[in-house]
């Protein structure tokens, strides 16, 4: 095990244990190469890591607010590391898509079971108002429609599916504007996808999962099929 393994692996054992919680300080550099008798540097090294995974924020100082801090941006590490991967090309978008189909369908279907009122499908709505609007910018439409997705992510429930969602998104967006320019007809293609996203709204709003999740299903696979990624 590399050192700055160690390090990592006695933070792991720290937050398990509940010696440190969210909003907690991690020890100093200095006590922590002391505790585990390894260098700066590979604490350095650690915290950097955990950094990127979202895990703490850092810094500089000798305040209170100075050193590692204990946060929770689970989708930080997650965007990053779907990011990089599909921008490598060792994960396929096709897998990215069949992905998504999982867990978006099971979210919707989570979503229209815990009976959402109109409040809590305010937000869904305005996201479909706006995307309906005429002259809309392919970039708003396509922010628009992530936060949808997500909101209904959201309404599922699940932290670690909202999370693993909202990570991939980074990593979503570039195939998926990709695949907004490969169309023939944008304007088109846009008009089908706000029926689509409204009729997936809709179903949730009805308590109707499965119907939900069959419409899920199809708009975004047909999406890809239409822009041609689905088998990269």
């Amino acid at each position: 095990m590399r050192t700055h393994e160690r390090v990592l692996e006695r933070i792991e054992q720290g937050l398990a244990a509940g010696t440190w919680s969210l909003g907690d300080r991690l020890p100093p550099e200095r006590a922590l190469a002391e505790e585990l008798g390894v260098s700066r540097p590979s604490v350095r090294e650690a915290i950097r890591i955990l950094e990127a995974m979202g895990i703490v924020r850092t810094a500089v100082g000798s305040g209170p607010a100075a050193g590692a801090t204990v946060i929770d941006r689970p989708a930080a590490g997650l965007g990053a590391a779907v990011r990089l991967h599909v921008a490598s090309g060792t994960l396929p978008v096709a897998d990215v898509v069949a992905t998504r189909v999982l867990l978006e369908t099971g979210a919707v279907r989570a979503a229209a079971s815990a009976r959402p009122d109109e409040a809590a499908l305010g937000p869904l709505r305005r996201h479909l108002a706006a995307m309906a609007r005429p002259g809309l910018g392919v970039g708003e439409f396509l922010q628009r429609d992530q936060d949808l997705h997500l909101g209904l992510a959201r309404l599922g429930g699940n932290q670690l599916v909202e999370a693993i969602l909202g990570g991939m998104r980074s990593a979503v967006a570039s195939y998926v504007a990709a695949g907004a320019g490969a169309v023939p007809d944008w304007s088109r293609t846009a008009a089908r996808l706000c029926a689509e996203h409204e009729g997936i709204v809709d179903a949730v709003a009805r308590h109707d999962g499965e119907t939900a999740a069959r419409l899920t299903r199809e708009h975004i696979e047909g999406f890809y099929r239409e822009a041609g990624l689905g088998g990269r």
